[in-house]
């Protein structure tokens, strides 16, 4: 009697295991989900994946999802166009201004903060694909993510440095999921420093994301690769050196959708994302000089701030304009004087000025009184003395939103995605919320659809 009662219990879950197969949804009749592995690549442009012939790129791999996947010309970003609003937009669908992560770096006039970032995922005002996916019961993991320190992942590896030094691996081993980091890396061998940029910090944490997924089978990760923006900032987009590290980028590419596939089967859905577009850059301008001449900042005898009425807080190719006390109208009188000595020359690469109002508008830099906008060939840099313009090299992002060469990337596949699909040029903020339809989880915050496509794939 007991033999034939285990035998039907067993029946019982092979046919419900049989109509999750046959119908896509669960026993109980809610939709199954599939696995969604979200890839960033900093840094891609569009044109690399779409023009890949004409730039002679061997990425077999991410050439794939061109003709199994759907994917956009580019991607409008958000304001400014650099890494950690971009990042922290992909995860939650809403612009800077709302989010909280206004830059890459925390504003720091004083630079008592020394440098740092906006590691802290407590700095996100808004929920998060991983925060949401999580409460819903589904099994995250992420490797190397801006913003990421503390954020609501079963198996986190978080992205931070320090020193550059020894005791960053120690940080980083602190920060992660307890026992993970020395889990895989008695497996793999040390996990690279957060400070490790190039193409062999990406190969290494390529290979620590795989193994991650065989071991625990995340139902939504996220992963970030960093070496091809590296490179452009040190050669330019385009040049011999970023194409030769976009080709070794395609094969942990192909390796991370293998392992997806061994470990989800062809319920997975796969998704490639950019940050910002690049551009080639020829000149540096100087920002702090002007703010220097005009007496709004003074340096102590060490070349310190030692006092600020206005400060730039500069992202790339944009700088925003923050007052001290934004009601004050004398030192409001100097700005404006400053800037308007500055955008009379035409030669000092100043592309606009723009108010508050337009500030507010594009939904970045909740503080700025104005942001100074490059021209794509112009990018900021910080020298407290010399001329206001020197020559330079590489490239630089961190320009207008609405510059085309500020794109970013989407490409996706997966079940009942379609293939080889168009959508033209998307907004950033849709991203999130189409990846939500997949996992079945809502983000109410989103400010703009999910892409038309996720509907119907997602409820098939």
């Amino acid at each position: 009697m007991r033999s034939s009662l285990r035998w039907l219990a067993l029946l019982l879950v092979v046919a419900g295991c049989l109509k999750v197969w046959a119908d896509g949804k669960t026993a109980n009749g809610e939709q199954s989900r599939p696995a969604v592995v979200l890839v960033s690549i900093d840094g891609l442009k569009p044109e690399y994946v779409l023009q890949a012939d004409h730039y002679g790129l061997k990425i077999p791999n991410l050439r794939q999802f061109l003709q199994n996947g759907t994917y956009a010309d580019g991607v409008r970003g958000v304001f400014p166009t650099v890494t950690y609003p971009s990042h922290t937009t992909l995860i939650t669908g809403v612009a800077p201004a709302k989010h909280g992560i206004e830059a890459n770096t925390t504003f720091d006039p004083l630079m008592k903060n020394m440098g740092g970032w906006y590691w802290y995922a407590e700095d996100i005002k808004v929920p998060t694909l991983w925060g949401a996916a999580t409460e819903a019961g589904l099994k995250t993991a992420n490797v190397h993510w801006p913003v990421s320190v503390g954020a609501h992942i079963d198996y986190n590896l978080p992205q931070i440095w320090r020193t550059g030094t020894a005791d960053d691996r120690k940080l980083v081993r602190a920060l992660s999921t307890p026992g993970l980091l020395e889990s895989l890396e008695r497996e793999l061998g040390p996990y690279a420093d957060g400070i490790k940029e190039d193409i062999a910090g990406d190969e290494n944490r390529g290979a620590f994301a795989a193994r991650l997924m065989e071991k625990v089978h995340p139902q939504f990760i996220t992963i970030y690769l960093t070496a091809l923006d590296t490179e452009q900032h040190a050669s330019g987009p385009f040049s011999p050196e970023a194409l030769a590290v976009l080709e070794r980028i395609d094969a942990i590419v192909g390796k991370l959708r293998e392992t997806a596939a061994k470990v989800s089967g062809t319920d997975t859905v796969f998704c490639i994302v950019s940050d910002h577009g690049f551009v080639r850059s020829e000149h540096d301008f100087n920002i702090l000089i002007p703010f220097l001449d005009a007496g709004l900042i003074t340096l102590d005898a060490s070349g310190n701030t030692k006092e600020w009425s206005a400060v730039p807080w500069v992202s790339g190719g944009t700088a925003a304009v923050v007052l001290k006390d934004p009601h004050d109208s004398a030192t409001l009188a100097k700005v404006r004087s400053m800037l308007k000595k500055l955008t009379s020359d035409p030669n000092d690469g100043i592309s606009e000025v723009i108010d508050a109002d337009a500030i507010h508008r594009l939904e970045g830099f909740t503080t700025a009184q104005y942001a100074i906008l490059l021209r794509p060939e112009y990018k900021f840099a910080a020298g407290k003395s010399g001329p206001l313009i020197t020559p330079t090299h590489g490239g630089m992002h961190g320009y207008s939103p609405d510059l085309p060469a500020m794109y970013s990337s989407f490409f996706i596949t997966g079940p009942d995605i379609p293939a080889a699909e168009g959508l033209g040029i998307i907004d950033m903020r849709a991203i999130a919320p189409t990846l939500a339809e997949f996992l079945h989880i809502r983000l109410p915050q989103a400010e703009v659809p999910a892409l038309e496509f996720a509907h119907s794939a997602a409820s098939k």
